[in-house]
């Protein structure tokens, strides 16, 4: 199985350029939209200006932890392929995946195993599951074997606290995705020579697969 990337939190244009123009870019890039308690939160204006960039090959996914109505209005014209919710009821997910015409990544945070089962909730609704840890942008780690066994009908993104030193191979077993941030960060900022190992490791690991 081919294991894709997500690469969070991006804030800064030279790395955008870096990544989307990269011979192995990541699948997925994120931006924290609304969140303005993680230090890789960008505004509206620097936003903007960031999404100008051509994509290329990745996806654009908007970060949002219970978005409101003025944040999901601001953004709704720039070109992301998916909303990635924290906090949002099934109601408030299918107003905003209707109203919107996105792709969602239904985020659900997990500390034991009564956390993972509510992704059943969001069958009808969520594009993408995102197993995540309950720090939210203090990149906590969650036990994995909680979802290790489970069926799920949709895709799966892993998050919390993913390293460019852990064993990837193991995380090929349990997601089609990986959702990686802080672990590509030297002193808070997105640091090249780690997302260059990265990107390195996940190509070479799925030519061996």
């Amino acid at each position: 199985m081919t294991l894709k990337t997500k690469i969070c939190g991006v804030s800064d244009t030279k790395i955008l350029q870096y990544l989307v123009n990269h011979k192995h870019p990541p699948q997925f890039v994120g931006f924290i939209a609304n969140y303005q308690k993680s230090k890789r939160f960008v505004d509206k204006k620097k936003l903007y200006e960031l999404l100008r960039l051509d994509k290329k090959k990745s996806l654009y996914v908007a970060v949002l932890v219970d978005p409101d109505l003025r944040i999901l209005e601001e953004i709704k014209d720039l070109p992301f392929d998916y909303y990635q919710l924290y906090d949002c009821k099934k109601d408030k997910i299918e107003y905003i995946k209707n109203t919107y015409n996105k792709k969602i990544i239904t985020a659900i945070t997990v500390e034991n195993a009564e956390d993972v089962k509510v992704f059943e909730l969001y069958k009808d609704l969520a594009d993408i599951y995102l197993f995540d840890s309950k720090g939210y942008e203090k990149s906590f780690s969650f036990n994995h074997k909680l979802i290790e066994n489970i069926q799920f009908d949709k895709d799966v993104m892993l998050a919390g606290n993913i390293q460019i030193n852990d064993n990837l191979e193991k995380y090929n077993k349990i997601a089609d995705i990986i959702d990686i941030s802080g672990g590509l960060e030297t002193a808070g900022k997105k640091d090249v020579a780690k997302i260059e190992i990265f990107l390195n490791k996940i190509k070479n690991l799925n030519n061996e697969t």
